[in-house]
């Protein structure tokens, strides 16, 4: 039996950049005073145990664990206040990002450096909002062959979900399965020292409390 992404064919996945405190003490960076958001293509989404292809175009592919919430209402100009209306759940994502070429390539853009083929796993369920107890303060973990890479908590969210819909919903009607990713916490490779990319064979985890795990080898 193959489990499948609980969402597999979004109109939108939409990114937060920079939305952890703990992450801007890594690099570094002041907390932003607005959300940061950027996208993947839903081409990018993969189930919760399918292989990561590393793609020959990049040597530097990095994880990335992140809190993913699922669109159930649809909305535009949506309020703070009614903003979790529009959740149906929340799930575990993977958010793999080759840095060449986000941080060096394609005009220093974001987007194609996020979204080659596999570069979204998420899974293992859609867990309904009225199943968790706080998503605000959850603990996420990624770890890389067995290794501990990232251990954080959603309570180091600066912007949370009811800023974050509000904030998007501005721009774009919000739809029905859309998936909005939350940011991830500090650990990711590319600011380790020295610098640790995946590689083929690697096997990489994400876990977020009372969501569950994803786990996919890197082939």
């Amino acid at each position: 039996v193959r489990l499948l992404a609980p969402i597999d064919d979004p109109e939108k996945v939409i990114r937060v950049g920079l939305n952890y405190r703990d992450r801007g003490l890594e690099q570094d960076v002041k907390v932003p005073k607005e959300p940061l958001i950027f996208s993947k293509f839903p081409s990018a989404i993969a189930g919760p145990f399918d292989d990561i292809v590393h793609p020959a175009e990049s040597s530097e592919v990095d994880w990335e664990v992140e809190l993913a919430a699922i669109i159930g209402k649809m909305g535009r100009h949506i309020q703070a206040s009614v903003a979790m209306e529009h959740i149906v759940g929340f799930t575990v994502a993977n958010d793999v990002s080759a840095r060449d070429w986000q941080m060096r390539r394609n005009g220093r853009q974001w987007l194609l450096g996020k979204t080659f083929d596999t570069f979204c796993p998420i899974g293992p369920a859609i867990v309904t909002k009225d199943s968790v107890t706080d998503v605000h303060n959850l603990r996420i973990r990624c770890s890389v062959n067995g290794q501990l890479m990232q251990s954080s908590s959603t309570n180091q969210l600066i912007f949370r979900l009811p800023q974050l819909i509000a904030w998007v919903s501005q721009f774009v009607t919000l739809r029905p399965g859309d998936v909005l990713l939350t940011g991830t916490p500090p650990g990711v490779g590319v600011f380790r020292k020295p610098p640790v990319f995946l590689k083929q064979g690697d096997e990489v985890q994400c876990e977020i409390e009372e969501l569950g795990t994803i786990c996919n080898k890197v082939v």
